[in-house]
């Protein structure tokens, strides 16, 4: 991360980290609560079971057909919304601010072009904007944003911050929720979900696919592939953990879409497609 030469004092010490969301990296020393917007997951163990009651279970049947290639299943995230006018705010109507580094997802890397945008607002009010970084002497772009975040609040109290990624090449805004605490020094940061902010997807819920495998007498074995469907569209897809108890995160529409599950098995070369499985939002 690049070195700043501040005018204000420095004396305090940084308190800001934005915690990777991926990999089950929570082990950060400061630790933000960090809220995904138009988002409803359900971060309980989901086994299959709607609950307890059985209600958003809507078919444990299946039907198998011969495969001998793995199948490729692949997220449609785009839409078709314009860039946004965004612009950095003038930094002299603010007392203080912090550098933020925001990696992007790996589900979105190989979207990320020059021309894409982050924006960090308190409220309605724009407090930071920037593009990606571009390595020096190449056309390389680095799918991470160092971004100035600028405010009047105190580090006394954290502050509730929304941040807006607009992918241009997708043609869509995503959308995360953080809390942060404003401060004179450098912060580190990481990497951030912004696919369980689309407003392509705005419905979004996890289930646990050993366990639902298991419930539709299906051996779940790990190395092995499930993903999720509404009619051919993708809505997530997961490599099964040699582990144990994966968890798929599938996208919604809307509530009340009727989801099908597809788990291939590699080694009977075989793809097993259970029907309207799961009622969105699970």
């Amino acid at each position: 991360m690049k070195s700043i030469d501040k005018s204000m004092s420095n004396s305090r010490q940084q308190r800001y980290f934005l915690p990777a969301l991926t990999g089950g990296a929570w082990g950060w020393v400061f630790l933000l609560a960090f809220t995904l917007c138009a988002c409803s997951e359900d971060d309980n163990e989901n086994n299959g079971n709607g609950g307890g009651n059985g209600s958003n279970i809507h078919n444990t049947s299946y039907t198998v057909t011969s495969q001998s290639e793995p199948p490729v299943w692949q997220m449609d995230w785009s839409g078709d919304q314009q860039r946004p006018n965004w612009q950095e705010p003038n930094p002299s109507l603010y007392a203080n601010w912090t550098l933020l580094n925001v990696q992007i997802e790996e589900e979105l890397e190989d979207y990320v072009t020059k021309d894409d945008l982050l924006a960090l607002f308190v409220g309605d009010e724009l407090r930071g904007c920037i593009g990606p970084e571009i390595f020096m002497g190449t056309d390389i772009v680095n799918p991470s944003f160092e971004i100035t975040a600028y405010g009047n609040e105190t580090d006394a109290d954290g502050t509730n911050v929304t941040l807006q990624y607009y992918c241009h090449k997708l043609k869509q805004i995503f959308t995360a929720q953080a809390t942060i605490y404003f401060s004179l020094d450098e912060s580190p940061g990481g990497k951030v979900e912004f696919t369980r902010g689309s407003a392509k997807y705005p419905v979004v819920t996890t289930v646990n696919v050993d366990a639902f495998l298991e419930k539709a007498d299906i051996i779940p074995i790990g190395g092995n592939i499930i993903g999720a469907f509404v009619g051919d569209e993708c809505r997530g897809h997961v490599t099964l953990s040699e582990l144990g108890s994966t968890r798929l995160v599938i996208y919604g529409r809307k509530a009340g879409e009727l989801v099908t599950l597809k788990y291939y098995d590699a080694l009977t070369e075989r793809l097993f497609t259970i029907a309207d499985a799961i009622k969105m939002p699970f």
